[in-house]
């Protein structure tokens, strides 16, 4: 799907009040956080609207309570991070909908921003109830979502508040539908797609609409150990979806039909068990034998898959192409992260653990978009319409 959406950009902030959803679901450990990427990501929106003497409401998740309130899932650390980074204090509310969120939102003036405790320590958040719906929206004039990787998420703080506030996206969703955009449905040719990772059912849509798109697309080695078994290949103990078998089968001869280059791996990296230990010996990606597993892909597939993204004029990547979180299985994945940096084309990275290799090489800054949202960046590729996109405002 197309969006052209209202940004916060296009709203009268000054003596407004905001609710913000941004994306605080950051990591964790012993209460500490160990990367605030999300957080900083979304200081140019938080400083915007604080810039235009509007009073501020954020919200966002953490984690997954299940309605539950788990106190090592307190958004808390996060209120002290943005209130050195603002250098002004970030008020947090005890609680989401309660007596003390209401207490603070309704005395909030302009420049002064809060936040609310854990979206989803109440389960009416990932429900969409309306009345926890209308108490969110109390709290604002106005709705500004900035959370791409929850807009496939129809809950309350995604859709449901924007049925009673008028709703604008933040900086950071409107460049990530631009980036989309740009490179799904005005690409500049060719266009290449990498898709990895293991679950061939987590992509089916996502494959099947790329066929319509792309002049090329690469198969990472645990996605196309399914289709290298539907070819009669022997795959040995390697991560395979048998139930997939006849729709790979069906991709290929949708890619002949549609003239559009399917590239499997030539050859890979095998080893006898799955461990970061396990030493690995070079094979044909046809011929694994029944003892031993692919990890990773290998030289002459790196070579193709390189070639290809270097000449290519747009690159669209999802999903690490081996293991790359054991270091002798990693070489495919860093060679394609690599190759995305030094091409030429429009590159897009879509999110997950894609963009994790990337920031591991120290390569993120050498991509032209690194999508926030892995779950709403697929289904955004697959042509799934997004909730909490489509909500908002159109221009």
């Amino acid at each position: 799907m197309k969006y052209n959406k209202k940004s916060v950009a296009d709203a009268d902030l000054s003596e407004k009040k905001v609710l913000l959803r941004c994306d605080f679901n950051v990591p964790m450990e012993n209460g500490k956080i160990t990367d605030d990427t999300r957080i900083t990501a979304s200081l140019p929106t938080i400083k915007y609207i604080l810039d235009n003497n509007a009073a501020l409401v954020l919200c966002s998740h953490l984690g997954r309570p299940k309605g539950e309130v788990k106190p090592e899932l307190s958004l808390k650390p996060v209120a002290e991070r943005l209130s050195e980074y603002l250098g002004i204090e970030v008020k947090m509310s005890d609680d989401v909908v309660g007596e003390h969120a209401s207490s603070l939102a309704s005395s909030l003036a302009p420049g002064q921003v809060m936040l609310l405790e854990n979206l989803r320590f109440r389960k009416e958040e990932e429900a969409n109830d309306t009345e926890f719906s209308k108490k969110l929206a109390s709290y604002a004039d106005i709705f500004v979502s900035d959370a791409f990787g929850t807009v496939h998420r129809a809950h309350a703080s995604t859709v449901g508040v924007a049925a009673y506030l008028p709703a604008y996206c933040g900086f950071l969703i409107d460049a990530e539908l631009k980036a989309l955009t740009k490179a799904l449905h005005n690409p500049r040719r060719p266009m290449v797609a990498v898709l990895g990772g293991a679950k061939i059912a987590d992509k089916l849509g996502v494959i099947n609409n790329l066929l319509d798109k792309v002049d090329s697309l690469l198969i990472g080695l645990a996605m196309s150990n399914t289709f290298v078994k539907a070819l009669g290949g022997s795959i040995g103990n390697s991560l395979v979806d048998d139930s997939k078998l006849t729709y790979a089968l069906e991709m290929i001869e949708k890619a002949t039909r549609n003239n559009v280059r399917l590239v499997l791996p030539d050859d890979v990296q095998i080893t006898a068990a799955f461990s970061p230990d396990s030493p690995p010996e070079p094979c044909d990606a046809f011929r694994v034998p029944e003892d031993m597993m692919a990890l990773d892909i290998g030289e002459k597939t790196i070579k193709s898959f390189t070639d290809i993204i270097k000449h290519a004029g747009t690159v669209f990547w999802n999903g690490p192409v081996g293991v790359f979180e054991f270091p002798a299985y990693s070489a495919g994945t860093r060679a394609v992260a690599q190759a995305m940096a030094e091409t030429e084309a429009y590159t897009v990275i879509g999110g997950g653990d894609s963009v994790a290799a990337v920031h591991q090489y120290g390569l993120q800054d050498k991509i032209d978009h690194n999508a926030t949202g892995g779950g709403a960046t697929l289904e955004f590729i697959e042509g799934k319409e997004l909730p909490g996109i489509s909500c908002l405002l159109d221009k």
